[in-house]
């Protein structure tokens, strides 16, 4: 198949033409790009698929949700809705989108809201907010936010730096420019000193720019509400994987620390389950003759889980979701927090004198 993805490179010529003509005129001003007077966090990647941008912004709220009237923004992407839209507490996925739903069920005190222009987004929050964290919007040139944070995943940094479709960049690797802070996610917890500076070396970071080196966290297992998992796998417990997600191997992998007998029900990203998936699962499960067996799925995943014509199916399986937060290496935690408070803070007085 990678072959095959050569064979599109001319089209990734041409894209990759309208993205630099359209990151020009944003950078010289043709292109209106607004920015506003209260400080706005920009959260994404250069690729397609999951980079870790769901943790981080949920790493961001945790830090600063006490101190400051924050709102979540972003896309929804995969609702069946239009608009600007503040999430309720029993929002679903189909309304607000599959991450969204998860940050408003995480942080149900916490302004969660939707918009596919995120410049009327953030109109109506700063209304009523004094701080706005936008989610997977590195590309949305029309807001210029006032700190830009860049996550690459480790384990597809060393791939070529290819346009789509023939390769996984939404715009040119030197896109990278507009970032204030790179993080390296989903790093071996082992990392070494030569890989660090091999990741460095491809990055290749300019002298403004932090850079931070992440893995993932798997924390305590939960049930769809968010109480805590009554029974874990072991070695003779048979795991039924159920994802939607980009890339669910490290999944996999954390899973077979506990359980070889894994089947994995794979999905695309933010795929919306139906009856006969949910169907499928359940004939794999019920004809399992193992005597532990139980179901595994992610906090995104759980989220499309949870529309009403699925749940009188989904109640009846043991289904258990795995977190995932954010471990820093080197000790980065501590100099990451005082970088964005900090900013935070210079944003407020700078715009108070103006």
């Amino acid at each position: 198949m990678k072959y095959l993805r050569w064979l599109l490179f001319p089209f990734s010529l041409l894209y990759g033409l309208v993205v630099i003509l359209r990151n020009w005129f944003y950078d010289t001003g043709i292109f209106q790009s607004r920015r506003f007077t209260i400080p706005v966090i920009c959260i994404g990647n250069l690729d397609i698929g999951g980079a870790g941008k769901s943790p981080m912004t949920e790493y961001l709220v945790r830090l600063l949700k006490n101190n400051h009237q924050l709102a979540t923004l972003s896309r929804g992407y995969g609702r069946q809705t239009k608009g600007y839209l503040i999430a309720e507490k029993d929002a679903t996925a189909a309304q607000i989108g599959d991450e969204p739903a998860q940050f408003k069920q995480k942080f149900p005190d916490v302004t969660v809201a939707v918009c596919e222009k995120r410049v009327i987004g953030i109109e109506q929050l700063q209304i009523n907010h004094s701080l706005v964290i936008l989610d997977d919007a590195y590309q949305h040139r029309a807001v210029q936010a006032g700190f830009n944070i860049l996550l690459f995943d480790y384990n597809r940094l060393h791939e070529p730096h290819l346009l789509l479709p023939a390769g996984n960049l939404r715009e040119p690797f030197v896109g990278r420019y507009r970032a204030d802070v790179m993080i390296v996610s989903k790093c071996p917890v082992n990392l070494t000193a030569n890989q660090q500076h091999a990741a460095l070396q491809r990055l290749k970071p300019f002298g403004f720019q932090q850079v931070y080196f992440t893995a993932i966290d798997y924390l305590a297992m939960l049930d769809l509400y968010g109480k805590p998992a009554k029974t874990l796998p072991d070695a003779d417990t048979a795991v039924f994987v159920l994802t939607g997600i980009a890339n669910p191997q490290p999944l996999l992998q954390y899973i077979k620390q506990y359980s070889v007998h894994i089947v994995h029900h794979n999905y695309p990203d933010h795929h919306q389950f139906s009856l006969k998936n949910i169907a499928k699962l359940a004939q794999d499960y019920n004809n399992c003759s193992a005597a532990k067996k139980v179901i595994i799925t992610t906090e995104k995943d759980a989220q499309r889980l949870r529309e009403p014509e699925l749940l009188p199916y989904v109640q009846t399986l043991p289904i258990w979701t795995l977190p995932i937060g954010i471990r820093f290496l080197n000790n980065g935690e501590q100099q990451l927090n005082e970088t964005i408070n900090n900013y935070v803070k210079q944003y407020k007085k700078h715009s108070s004198l103006h």
